[in-house]
């Protein structure tokens, strides 16, 4: 998920001097990765909640690198660097499907869909998959999305966070 400034929305960029780091509200199922492994960046009662300077870039990008649901990610400031590392390591890991038209291609090919339990939150499920649900279809391309557990989102079968304001244990 290469981001440009210009047309990331939706969120907040926070800047050091190598790497932007953008944070998605709407993605963000609060794994607590980033500020259980790093307050000093990431502190949700301080406002603004990410602060660049309270590590180094290696250990930020570590983290972020943690987050689920890809609500974090990142980049490096300078746009010659994200070219000469590559697509796989900006950002976050992607996940990619080669576009064949063969199904044994694809099945031999194709990257696995991850599954994550969160303790005491959603399913996230990364990958390249098709989620039918009700009157609810939905291709997912490289994308992330995450599952409620909880009963009670008003967004089924999607998470919208109600399991932290229940106290969702499971």
């Amino acid at each position: 998920m290469e981001r440009n400034d210009s047309k990331f929305t939706g969120g907040k960029r926070y800047k050091n001097n190598d790497i932007t780091v953008y944070w998605k509200p709407s993605a963000c199922v609060h794994a607590s990765y980033c500020y259980r492994e790093l307050i000093e960046v990431f502190d949700p009662s301080r406002r603004p909640w990410i602060d660049m300077n309270g590590s180094d870039t290696d250990k930020i990008i570590e983290i972020v690198n943690l987050c689920p649901t890809d609500a974090l990610t990142w980049k490096w400031n300078d746009e010659a660097r994200n070219d000469a590392v590559g697509n796989d390591q900006v950002n976050h890991i992607k996940f990619r499907r080669p576009d064949l038209m063969e199904t044994k291609e694809i099945i031999e090919e194709a990257e696995p869909v991850s599954v994550k339990i969160m303790v005491d939150g959603p399913i996230v499920l990364k990958g390249n998959f098709s989620i039918a649900y009700s009157d609810i279809s939905k291709d997912v391309q490289d994308g992330i999305i995450s599952i409620c557990r909880c009963g009670e989102s008003d967004h089924q079968p999607f998470c919208d966070g109600r399991h932290r304001k229940i106290g969702f244990n499971g």
